[in-house]
């Protein structure tokens, strides 16, 4: 079931009234990112407010999710002695399906007994049973002899109306906007099969019978949700095959989960009991009118199985397209949270601080409209986040920063002298007004690295951006800096002190300066537009960052606040640090094969994050596990580039980090996706430069990071996009001019085909009727020619279907698809346990293998 963004108020309305002091607390499980921690801040602070009792379980993968649906969700099942409740799921379970990995789908048929589950998650694609379907199982009843299933009340479609009761249980999808404005077909495809009856093809027929049953096996293989073996299951496996009689698919794992990517039949069908040619065509769409003269006469039993196994082909593939377009994310998970809290009218400062938060995080992660990858381009595709979306839903957090922080009360302390403010002025703001002031600010903010807490030298060292457009890793990159550096008149000795201690006329002419000199380096990008240059449009300031301070003791940016978050996840409090150029370690923790206790460490840094972003002094320590992070970022990835340690594959560039000071930084995920970014931006710059353009099209190369976890024995595997999916390059222009033309040469073919057909039937449909006198025999080939005519029509809008489901996913990143792939293809061990479609484990000894046999995979769309 899927909640629509205009009721997005209406489920915590009803949890609200539905309420009272004996009421079961509410469950949060929460992933382990900035996105997921701010909007579980902004739920917690809802449910405070309310009096609502809750408890947060972090959830590191999908291991930890099924030990959270066995040990904390199954137990609220009525039937398992529970009283039902609530369970919110921020960032989790999105992709897959959650009634069976939580464990509330019963095996006698009844399903949730009181468990409703909220899953409000970014990432795409959905997992379209949970979407549409989801709801509680209902007896049946009896009407005109068959039994059928009741309707709930409330639910259209899978769609929750106004007039929806919660009690009974269910999985609903908080949209936000996506469900309703682009799945569709989708939707019809899903419903379809759902009131579709079983049809077994037992007649041996030669129409594609085998090829039915050959797709219903790997349907039931794949079933979404269903989790792959990690490598202990198997060698588990290898030596019990005999004595275990249970389907291969039903073992699964504690640590591993794949992505969808064949739809089973929905579980949640209502299987009709229907016998005979006439039940079949109640359930066929299209079937022969009888002609007035005869008696009614239908088609045959044979003839509406085929159209029925077909139809049902047709429906399966819809679904099998939309999973395998890629990844992607849309909008965050924060800002879900503060339209809840917005319709509440609970909005304030503090809840719009973690919004902003979460939102810019996004940004760090290279979470947009193509999944996992870098911003090779200005304009992103229109859809999605990062898109026209994305601007606006920053231009509405800016909006709300107007009106929570009105100005003439920010503003009283410039006698109301708007200009005078040095934001306004191009400076960025590194004080507070005054030692009370907690107020959110926007702030034109360069694309620095922690600058406020680094010198001008390393903030500009350490940022992606600059790293890229300067080539940073190379001697002359570091000349090209100091060169733009000295017209700017900032020299080294003044640019390596803090930046909160330059001299003031300094900061005041920084952007001045950096405007001026910007673009002999094409470093357009660098500082945004102000109201001074003539380049904001109507005062939206576009482009502006946000800045909130705690008094005297702090000022953050919320890419400051975002990037030291991060930095605790991955990293955590104990890293040890001291000054640059002497080693770096951490304290090593044990952990068994499967990575257990490595995943508790995790949970344990979600405390520590969680807590941060509410206590500025801990959000202050952190800082220097956040520059520590990201100086091993810049040598690691210098390394790479100078050693020459990218290679270049058939379908992606590949690097592999087992050596050096940093490696045990990077066996966490996020920061091993964060370096492959910094990589990724760094070859796109190269290509753009040496080509003039960039590769695959214009989307730029994708790129897959290995980091060795040497104490498990595995590779920590990445795979990000190159970008794009805006607006076309030379090569794409010319691709689609030369698919519009084998398409119009299809078309030309088929009307000559078609012709053909109809004349040669109509000379066997005459020469039969001088042969046999038989009127029956009209009937006959009209029903062939009927079934003809459909294939022709059915095999146009597959067609039509394939192209429009090539440029809906044009650019995104397939990398989680192909990694599914070779796992089925090969004997490689690979653990598949993170929420993200582009990360996985594999084993140390079976890499080279697993990266010959992805090489040869479509990786992005």
């Amino acid at each position: 079931m899927y909640l629509p963004r205009s009721l997005i108020s209406s489920l915590y309305l009803n949890l609200q009234r539905a309420h009272h002091p004996l009421s079961p607390p509410v469950i949060i499980l929460a992933a382990l990112d900035p996105d997921a921690l701010c909007g579980c801040r902004i739920l917690t602070e809802l449910l405070k407010r309310d009096y609502m009792p809750h408890k947060i379980q972090p959830i590191a993968g999908y291991g930890d999710l099924e030990k959270a649906g066995r040990d904390v969700v199954r137990p609220m099942m009525k039937s398992q002695g529970g009283e039902g409740g609530v369970v919110v799921c921020l960032g989790v379970g999105g992709l897959v399906d959650l009634g069976g990995l939580l464990g509330i789908e019963n095996e006698d048929g009844t399903s949730y007994d009181g468990v409703e589950v909220w899953v409000i998650d970014a990432r795409r694609p959905w997992n379209l049973g949970n979407v549409f379907g989801g709801h509680p199982t209902l007896p049946q009843v009896e009407e005109d002899g068959q039994l059928v299933d009741q309707k709930h009340s409330g639910i259209d479609g899978g769609k929750l109306q106004r007039n929806y009761k919660s009690g009974q249980g269910g999985i609903v999808v908080f949209d936000d906007g996506d469900i309703e404005q682009e799945l569709d077909a989708e939707r019809d495809a899903y419903l379809a099969l759902v009131d579709m009856p079983e049809v077994e093809d037992d007649e041996g027929e030669d129409d594609g019978s085998d090829s039915e049953s050959e797709e219903d096996d790997f349907a039931e293989d794949s079933r979404p949700g269903q989790k792959r073996k990690s490598w202990s299951d198997r060698d588990e496996d290898d030596e019990s095959d005999e004595d275990d009689d249970r389907p291969r698919q039903r073992r699964r794992s504690n640590s591993s989960s794949p992505i969808p990517e064949s739809p089973s039949r929905p579980r949640q069908r209502g299987l009709i009991s229907l016998d005979g040619p006439s039940a079949l065509a109640s359930s066929v769409s299209r079937s022969v009118s009888p002609t007035p003269a005869q008696p009614p006469k239908g088609p045959s039993a044979r003839t509406l199985r085929r159209r029925l196994l077909k139809l049902r082909r047709k429906h399966e593939s819809v679904l099998q397209k939309y999973y395998t377009l890629g990844s992607s994310y849309s909008e965050p998970i924060s800002s879900m949270m503060y339209s809840l809290a917005s319709e509440l009218g609970r909005e304030d400062n503090d809840l719009l601080w973690m919004t902003i938060v979460g939102v810019t995080s996004m940004e760090l992660y290279g979470r947009s409209s193509v999944g996992v990858a870098i911003s090779t381009q200005k304009a992103l595709a229109s859809r999605g986040w990062l898109g026209t979306r994305g601007s606006r839903t920053r231009q509405l957090l800016r909006d709300e920063v107007r009106r929570l922080n009105p100005p003439e009360l920010a503003e009283s302390s410039f006698n109301g002298n708007r200009n005078a403010l040095p934001e306004n002025s191009g400076i960025i703001p590194t004080t507070a007004r005054s030692p009370t002031d907690t107020s959110i600010r926007l702030s034109p903010e360069p694309k620095f690295l922690l600058i406020r807490h680094w010198s001008l030298y390393d903030s500009m060292l350490h940022s992606p951006y600059l790293s890229a457009k300067l080539h940073i890793w190379s001697d002359s990159g570091r000349k090209r800096l100091h060169k733009l550096l000295a017209k700017m008149g900032v020299s080294l000795v003044q640019c390596k002190q803090s930046y909160t201690h330059m001299d003031m006329e300094l900061k005041r002419g920084l952007r001045t300066k950096l405007l001026k000199y910007s673009e002999m380096y094409g470093l357009d990008d660098l500082v945004p537009a102000s109201d001074t240059d003539g380049k904001d449009r109507g005062g939206t300031k576009e482009g502006w960052g946000f800045v909130r301070s705690w008094g005297w003791r702090a000022t953050l940016s919320a890419q400051d606040v975002g990037v030291v978050v991060g930095a605790i996840l991955e990293v955590g409090k104990k890293v040890i640090t001291s000054i640059e150029g002497n080693d770096r370690g951490r304290e090593k923790e044990t952990v068994d094969e499967n990575g257990k206790l490595e995943g508790e460490e995790w949970v344990g840094r979600f405390w520590d994050a969680y807590d941060a972003l509410e206590k500025i002094e801990e959000l202050k320590a952190a800082l220097p596990t956040a520059q520590h992070l990201h100086r091993a970022i810049l040598r690691t990835g210098t390394s790479l580039i100078e050693k020459r340690q990218i290679k270049h594959l058939r379908a992606f560039r590949m690097c592999i980090v087992k050596d050096g000071p940093d490696v045990a930084l990077f066996t966490h995920p996020a920061a091993l996706t964060k370096l492959a970014l910094w990589i990724g931006e760094a070859i796109a710059e190269q290509e753009r430069e040496s080509k003039g353009k960039l590769g695959h099209g214009g989307r730029g190369t994708p790129l897959v990071v290995a980091g060795l976890n040497e104490s498990r024995g595995v590779y920590v595997v990445v795979g990000t996009g190159g970008g794009g999916g805006g607006s076309m390059g030379f090569g794409d222009r010319q691709a689609a001019k030369e698919k519009k033309e084998k398409k119009e040469a299809k078309e030309r073919a088929r009307e000559l085909k078609r012709a053909n057909k109809q004349k040669v039937r109509e000379q066997k449909r005459e020469a039969r009727r001088l042969a046999l006198g038989d009127d029956e025999v009209d009937d006959e080939e009209d029903e062939t020619e009927s079934e003809g005519s459909d294939s022709d029509s059915d095999d146009e809008e597959d067609e039509e279907d394939d192209e429009k489901a090539q440029a809906k996913g044009f650019g995104r990143n397939k990398f989680g698809n192909a990694f599914q792939e070779v796992v089925a293809e090969t004997s490689a061990r690979v653990r598949i346990d993170s929420f993200e479609h582009c990360v996985v484990e594999v084993k140390k000894e079976d890499l080279q293998p697993f990266l010959e046999s992805l090489s040869m995979k479509g990786v992005v769309g």
